[in-house]
C-alpha cells in the first residue's frame, strides 16, 4: 500500500510531532493513519503502509489500546483483527484527557494531599507548602472542569468553545450588574438610627426606669 501525498504528509508530521508530546514516533504515524484511513486497517496493512516491522506495528497498536485511542474490530470469516480510530475528534479529546488524568495528573495531586498534611517547622518547608497549596487549588480547578467537559455532549462542546470571547464579556456583564445591585441596595437601605433610638438604646432606658 503506498500512502497518497497528501497522507503521508500527514502521517510523517504526526510522528514528529508525536515525539514531542512524549509518545513514540512510531505509535504517532500508525495513529495518524488509523485516523485518517477510510477503513479499519489490519496489523499487516499498516506495516505495508508504513514500512513498519510486524513487531513494531504490534507494540505500536497495543499502545494505542491501551490509551483507548483505537478499537479492535473483527471481521465475519475473517481471524485477522482491524483497528480504527475514534471518527470524533472530541470523543478523542476526552479520552486523552481522562488518560492523562489518570497517569499524569492524579498521581501529583495524591502526592500535593500527602505534602498538605504534614507540618514542616523550618521556613523552607513551610513557604514550599504554601506554593504547594497554590498548585493543589489550581489542578483541582482545572480536573472539576474537565470532569464537565467528560458530561458535555460533542455538539455542546463545540458551542462551548466558539463561544470564545463571549464568555468573558458575559462575566463583565455579570459583574456590572451585581455591582449595580449591590449600590442600589445600599442607597435604599434606611439610614442608622443614633444608639439612643435604637432597640438597644431604647432597651436599656426602660431598665433604667424599672420598666420591660
Amino acid at each position: 500500500m503506498k500512502l497518497p501525498p497528501l497522507t503521508q504528509r500527514f502521517v510523517l508530521h504526526f510522528g514528529e510531532m508525536g515525539s514531542r508530546w512524549g509518545i513514540n514516533r512510531t505509535v504517532g504515524q500508525i495513529y495518524a493513519l488509523l485516523y485518517v484511513s477510510a477503513k479499519p486497517l489490519n496489523a499487516d496493512e499498516v506495516g505495508e503502509a508504513l514500512g513498519f516491522s510486524r513487531s513494531n506495528v504490534s507494540m505500536g497498536l497495543k499502545e494505542l489500546q491501551s490509551w483507548r485511542l483505537v478499537r479492535l474490530i473483527h471481521r465475519p470469516n475473517d481471524r485477522r483483527e482491524y483497528f480504527q480510530a475514534p471518527e470524533d475528534v472530541w470523543a478523542i479529546f476526552r479520552t486523552l484527557a481522562a488518560e492523562r488524568r489518570k497517569r499524569e495528573i492524579d498521581p501529583t495531586l495524591s502526592m500535593l494531599r500527602d505534602a498538605l498534611m504534614e507540618q514542616p517547622s523550618v521556613a523552607e518547608d513551610i513557604h514550599a507548602q504554601v506554593r504547594m497549596q497554590q498548585m493543589h487549588a489550581f489542578i483541582e480547578l482545572m480536573t472539576d472542569w474537565l470532569d464537565d467537559v467528560q458530561e458535555m455532549d460533542s455538539d455542546t462542546l463545540v458551542s462551548l468553545m466558539q463561544m470564545g470571547s463571549k464568555v468573558q464579556k458575559l462575566l463583565q456583564i455579570k459583574d456590572r450588574v451585581k455591582q449595580a445591585f449591590t449600590g442600589r441596595q445600599q442607597l435604599e437601605a434606611p439610614p442608622a438610627l443614633p444608639p439612643e433610638l435604637s432597640g438597644a438604646g431604647l432597651s436599656a432606658k426602660g431598665a433604667d426606669h424599672g420598666q420591660l
